[in-house]
């Protein structure tokens, strides 16, 4: 479990820049009826329930919204047509009359080994409390409505990928790491799934959209560029929630300053939120330091007086002590910095958001020796919700457990190698092809996982034609900064923008 979304006490970047093997990948193909058991295919694993849907309404907006919500199931099918794996999804569809012109939008998240529940209580018309400062594992996780909620402008379908939730291989361990876990096949098989639920559901003619957080994230370009130019299907808009888009952040520490570059506004950002201080102004002051001032300083190796210059302003920007940002040489490491900066109050800080802290068991140890005090705090309420939403309200009851945060998709995963590294080579990509398709990306300023600032730097460096059309957005909060309310209402507001809706 510490490797899922995101890497937990293990480095961050390492567990979410992934890359594909360059194996042979799944075709597929809808699901016909007529399947044999499982059982029979090698694995005894009890058939699926069939689909199954219910009726519901929420508040959005201070209007009534009445919806069906569906847990269905989609085959992945191999080069002979036979069923190597079940995608499961959850959808919620405005009741009424189709409006041909209503958008569908599809939402992932990331991990890798992350189900889609994170976004489908972020996004979906209801919602449970988790990823903030406070926050009890042992809540009671009833679901409640949504405030910020997308479904009152379109339908929303929330995928789990191979061997997260309920979704699930039905070959041997070896053969599902060739043709689900890595870069390329985990593209090209959930593009596939796209393009089937859209069929299935006589969505292709909708306008169409993309949602993907963290891994899901680095997904989502590469997703958008497969479906238009592989499958034929193009989106109109692609909404990026703490996204990590590039592995350039794998670079030498002691050598390139982009690692220290990018975690050093995040962690003044949440300085600032600490000290009431926290305004896109103030932020703005952190990023012209940091790629100005910093980054020479940093290039300039073991210059005393670049070294004292470094220690002076970085420790008063973190609130760290100069002893402690002297002999780091003025580049923060992440973990060790979330020891040290709550470290009198004997807590740790989280990578997801430094401010959201947990007691530190082991308080004399080396090394942090737990994991990750937001990752240890969602599963349970996380979990418990959307397997109660499954199971008890819609009736959709598979015989199997539901993986929120897999550690054996994550240890499985091909960590790759060269272009598969990263999606901005086909984040500009999709964008040139359609001079009408929207791109919003969208941090929390204390994420350390997935930091803003490395967005920031991908942006502005973009061509002048993506102008207007790839635009960034920042919140207070930190991976899951949606789990704070202004934040998710802020969120709201600026997708809304992005798909023009009143």
């Amino acid at each position: 479990m510490k490797q899922a979304f995101g890497g937990g006490v293990a480095a961050v970047v390492a567990s979410l820049m992934l890359a594909g093997s360059g194996l042979a990948t799944p075709a597929l193909a809808q699901d016909k009826g007529g399947d044999k058991p499982a059982a029979e295919k090698g694995l005894d694993l009890p058939a699926f329930p069939a689909d199954k849907s219910v009726k519901q309404t929420t508040v959005i907006a201070g209007k009534t919204i009445a919806y069906t919500a569906t847990v269905g199931s989609l085959p992945v099918r191999d080069e002979k047509g036979k069923k190597v794996a079940e995608v499961v999804y959850t959808s919620y569809v405005l009741d009424g009359p189709r409006d041909p012109n209503r958008p569908i939008t599809i939402a992932f998240n990331g991990g890798p080994g992350a189900a889609s529940v994170y976004l489908n209580f972020a996004l979906g018309p209801k919602r449970v409390q988790f990823g903030a400062e406070g926050d009890s594992p042992s809540d009671f996780s009833k679901l409640q409505d949504n405030p910020a909620s997308w479904l009152d402008f379109t339908d929303l379908v929330f995928i789990d990928p191979v061997g997260t939730g309920f979704s699930r291989s039905l070959v041997g361990e070896d053969e599902t790491k060739k043709r689900f876990y890595g870069v390329k096949q985990d593209i090209e098989y959930l593009s596939r799934i796209v393009f089937d639920y859209l069929v299935k559901t006589e969505r292709l003619a909708s306008p169409k959209y993309l949602v993907g957080e963290s891994y899901g994230g680095f997904r989502g370009p590469r997703l958008a560029y497969e479906l238009q130019t592989d499958l034929g299907v193009a989106v109109k808009g692609v909404v990026l929630v703490s996204p990590l888009l590039t592995s350039a952040g794998r670079a030498s520490q002691e050598i390139s300053p982009l690692p220290s570059m990018w975690t050093l506004p995040s962690i003044a950002a949440a300085k600032l939120e600490r000290d009431g201080k926290l305004t896109p102004e103030t932020i703005k002051a952190v990023e012209d330091y940091t790629r100005g001032e910093y980054m020479v300083d940093l290039m300039k190796g073991s210059d005393r007086a670049a070294l004292q210059r470094l220690t002076t302003k970085v420790s008063a920007m973190t609130g760290l002590d100069p002893d402690y940002v002297r002999r780091a040489g003025g580049r923060l490491e992440t973990q060790s910095f979330l020891r040290e900066v709550f470290r009198d109050k004997g807590r740790l800080g989280s990578r997801y958001d430094s401010n959201v802290t947990s007691l530190d068991p082991f308080p004399f140890a080396p090394e942090q020796e737990v994991n990750d005090p937001i990752l240890d705090a969602i599963i349970a309420p996380t979990t418990s919700a959307i397997v109660d939403f499954t199971t008890r309200i819609v009736g959709w009851k598979p015989e199997a457990r539901y993986e929120a945060l897999s550690g054996t998709v994550n240890r499985l995963w091909d960590r790759g190698r060269g272009p598969d590294t990263e999606s901005v080579s086909d984040l500009r990509k999709v964008v040139s092809v359609d001079p009408k398709l929207k791109v919003l990306i969208v941090h929390g300023y204390n994420d350390l996982s997935c930091p803003f600032f490395a967005s920031r730097l991908v942006v502005d460096a973009m061509p002048a034609t993506a102008a207007g059309r790839v635009t960034l957005s920042n919140y207070p909060g930190g991976h899951m900064f949606y789990s704070r309310p202004d934040s998710g209402a802020a969120f709201r507001k600026d997708v809304m923008a992005l798909y023009g809706a009143k």
